[in-house]
């Protein structure tokens, strides 16, 4: 059952008390003599629920974290379902250009706090009136949307954050205009599938946020004035405040000129105008950011709430609206716990400080705003800011903690017991296929081209670039097929990294294969470029090669670079399709470094935009290197049968052979783009063991503290323990090493490149001085977020900076996509 609200019976009645603040109280809001006869005072309640002196130490705790320039000022309240039970005005509302005071009657941007009070009421009010279902299809109310995978995204999934959208559009190119805005969205390609993972995202909300005028015929600034903000009697609360209130708002940045529109070309101070940019850009009224609103007027918002959608004989929405909107409506299993539109627990929720229960939700905005509500002692937490004037450079993240702990010590009574359900129930992903009872059979592209009778390379003479991996399901190797076919000819074969039996870790020379007598010709020994003497005598270049499904393996490299041989000699390159073993789908990580002008891409960086996890198989990415690098060559895949982007090796029957010597098992190849990225370090990976990349360690690592802090992280999809081992080859060659090993439990869920970083943070911490990470950005791709882990910085922030990457490859590499 879902969490219902309890009404909590008053008794006494006597004068608000007077409580501490710099800059006195805001005034009583007017009653009628009916209403104060029917209900006691916001004072009785607070004396009774609170110990008002200790709540008078957040004055002295904001006034700290001014003096430390985390903000300029604050107004706080603190109040029930009957009223402001405590509120101060502490500090200044502006610096500059010209200092002023901060008073009770301050309007503040709201920031992300539009995305509740406005935009998730009025959802709501759409769901209760049947114009909407939490299970509509975003595409039903905004046409076009279903494309690049968007199909199955809800109405719900952009309410918690779940629909794989990415946090916001990019600034530049510049744009303006709210129709573009909702254009861009359309043509987004999402970062991740419908509930695979929470993306906090702007997204989500200003397209929900143009839903509400779709289905109201209302904008949402209009509608939500006219059955929100205006029954409430919030009179200070509206998106885009006329000039005659400026005097009154608190100031946020100088707009700049990246910052598009702006003003003049010096920065403009924003006074009154939304401080997000991409609000801005939309004309100011976005369902993500825009609305303004004062302490006094959000507390009768969570007065509302308390009171289960009512406020002083208004309803705004039903009791089990209220109850459904904040309750758990995340998918089951994810960490990032949020209800529809409201934060429950979740990465963004430390406004809810350390001692407020489970049940309680809240919001925060940006320019430093935040609501928290606890629905069992019936208390709400306001605190408006504008932490971002004078310079950006402000921030109250632990400020409003230390004001929730603060009221939560100062709550007298103990709290009405409620059911912390989580009555949400999710199907899996549509296309998913865990638990299915039979693997796909799947047909590799030399299957497809033996049962063909090879006819499509008839009369060909064909040079083979192929290795132990290339073999047909029955077993059989691509050589050996070729060579029995009796209408081609095999002039050559070529061999990658590794040599033609995928069993050498070092430059190989060429050769002659003694089975068959061809010469092979090695593209990883003296040139990694097939050379005018290699092709002589080739029309045909066939590739048959199994990739790992992470930018820096090498064998996608040479498949580049001999599509740019084969382009001015009119060879045409014929690649042999092979599954993505840690499927189709997931990408993660950043793209490389920009190289020096004329500098060539290193050959584990071949192309420039890609991220470390590319989510492709070689015959797309042969499709992408000749288009997107203008190479021109005469290009045909044979597509697989049987294979869809969503499964994982052991979904398709196909026997597993390493294509490398340190790739041995599909969970080496699943962690794989984290633990390669980072074994360029001083650290072992685990080769020379039998279990390379399960592992990482260093003879100067302890193992225990390094397994404690990493399980700490709660990383989704892995456990560590700590063991000792001793390489037989590689780095530390019979070093004894201590370090984790790591066990993979969510395969779907796990991050492998997150993982990556997180290493490198806690090994630098836990053992300052000791990691080298000088060659490391070759394979991670930015040295700069190398830098910044290695530094303390979170991972899970540096992380998020990878999202603009991945979308963007996202868009990129969906014209080149085969299988669906």
């Amino acid at each position: 059952m879902p969490r219902m609200f309890v009404t909590v019976a008053c008794l006494l009645a006597c004068l608000l008390t007077q409580v501490p603040s710099t800059l006195g109280q805001p005034a009583a809001r007017p009653t009628t003599p009916a209403s104060r006869a029917a209900r006691p005072s916001a004072a009785t309640v607070g004396a009774a629920r609170y110990d008002l002196a200790r709540l008078g130490e957040i004055k002295r705790v904001v006034e700290a974290a001014i003096a430390r320039k985390e903000l300029p000022g604050a107004v706080v309240a603190v109040g029930t379902e009957a009223g402001v039970a405590w509120q101060a005005s502490i500090g200044r509302r502006a610096i500059q250009p010209t200092p002023e005071p901060m008073t009770a009657d301050t309007i503040f941007d709201a920031a992300s706090l539009t995305k509740v009070v406005a935009t998730t009421t009025a959802i709501m009010m759409l769901v209760e009136q049947g114009k909407l279902r939490l299970t509509d299809r975003v595409a039903l109310h905004v046409p076009g949307f279903e494309k690049y995978g968007k199909r199955d995204i809800t109405i719900r999934h952009l309410l918690t954050h779940s629909s794989g959208l990415r946090p916001d559009l990019e600034f530049n190119p510049e744009w303006n205009g709210y129709d573009t805005a909702i254009s861009k969205a359309i043509d987004e390609v999402p970062a991740a599938r419908p509930d695979e993972r929470v993306i906090y995202s702007d997204i989500n909300f200003f397209l929900l946020g143009h839903i509400v005028g779709v289905v109201s015929g209302e904008p949402l600034d209009e509608f939500t004035r006219a059955h929100v903000f205006v029954p409430l009697g919030m009179k200070d609360t509206m998106f885009k405040p006329p000039a005659s209130l400026v005097k009154r708002i608190a100031p946020t940045e100088k707009c700049r000129p990246i910052s598009f529109p702006c003003g003049q070309d010096d920065g403009t101070w924003l006074r009154g105008v939304v401080h997000d940019p991409t609000a801005r850009r939309m004309n100011n009224v976005a369902g993500h950011a825009g609305l303004f609103t004062t302490a006094a007027d959000l507390a009768r918002f969570a007065r509302m709430l308390i009171n289960g959608g009512r406020l002083e004989g208004v309803r705004i929405l039903a009791p089990l609206t209220v109850a459904r909107m904040t309750s758990p409506s995340t998918a089951p299993g994810e960490r990032n716990v949020r209800g529809l539109g409201w934060d429950i627990n979740s990465s963004f929720s430390a406004n809810k400080g350390d001692l407020l229960p489970s049940r309680s939700f809240g919001h925060t905005g940006f320019t430093g705003t935040s609501l928290w509500i606890d629905p069992g002692t019936k208390t709400f937490i306001v605190f408006l800011s504008n932490r971002v004037h004078p310079d950006g450079k402000g921030d109250v993240t632990a400020l409003r903690a230390r004001v929730a702990n603060v009221v939560a010590g100062a709550i007298r009574i103990a709290p009405t017991p409620l059911a912390d359900t989580h009555d949400f129930a999710q199907a899996p992903p549509s296309g998913a296929v865990a638990g299915r009872a039979a693997a796909v059979r799947t047909l590799t592209g030399i299957d497809v081209l033996q049962a063909e009778g090879f006819s499509r390379l008839a009369g060909r003479k064909i040079g083979l670039l192929t290795n132990h991996t290339g073999r047909t399901r029955g077993g059989q190797s691509t050589i050996d097929a070729f060579f029995a076919a009796k209408n081609l000819t095999v002039v050559a074969l070529f061999s990658p990294e590794h040599g033609i039996r995928g069993i050498l870790d070092e430059e190989i020379p060429s050769s002659v294969d003694e089975k068959t007598g061809l010469t092979i010709h090695s593209l990883y020994g003296k040139t990694r470029r097939a050379t005018p003497e290699m092709l002589q005598g080739i029309d045909t270049m066939v590739v048959d090669l199994q990739d790992i499904g992470s930018r820096f393996y090498t064998y996608m490299s040479s498949l580049g670079y001999l599509l740019e041989a084969a382009a001015p000699r009119g060879i045409e390159v014929v690649v042999l399709d092979r599954p993505n073993p840690i499927n189709g789908w997931q990408i993660e990580g950043p793209k490389p470094d920009a190289l020096p002008e004329g500098a060539e891409r290193s050959f584990i960086a071949y192309f420039p935009t890609m991220p470390v996890r590319h989510g492709m198989t070689l015959g797309e990415l042969a499709k992408l290197f000749n288009d997107e690098r203008k190479i021109g060559a005469k290009l045909t895949v044979v597509e697989m049968k049987g294979w869809s982007r969503e499964e994982w090796w052991d979904e398709t029957a196909l026997m597993w052979v390493n294509p490398s010597p340190n790739m041995r098992s599909l969970t080496q190849a699943t962690l794989y783009p984290g633990i390669g990225a980072v074994e360029y370090a001083n650290l072992s990976v685990g080769r020379g063991t039998d279990a390379p990349f399960e592992r990482i360690g260093a003879p100067w690592i302890e193992g225990v503290p390094l397994a404690e802090a990493l399980n700490a992280r709660n990383l989704p999809g892995i456990r560590f323990y700590p063991i000792l081992f001793t390489p037989t080859s590689s780095v530390y060659k019979g070093e004894e090493c201590q370090g984790v090993y790591f066990i993979v439990s969510d395969r779907t869920a796990l991050r492998p490149v997150r993982v990556g970083l997180e290493l490198v943070s806690v090994i630098s911490k836990l053992f300052p001085g000791k990691l080298d990470l000088k060659r490391t950005a070759t394979l991670y791709g930015s040295a700069d977020q190398l830098a910044r882990a290695l530094t303390g910085e979170d991972p899970a922030q540096l992380e998020a900076q990878w999202a603009a990457d991945e979308v963007n490859w996202r868009t990129l590499r969906s014209k080149y996509l085969i299988y669906r």
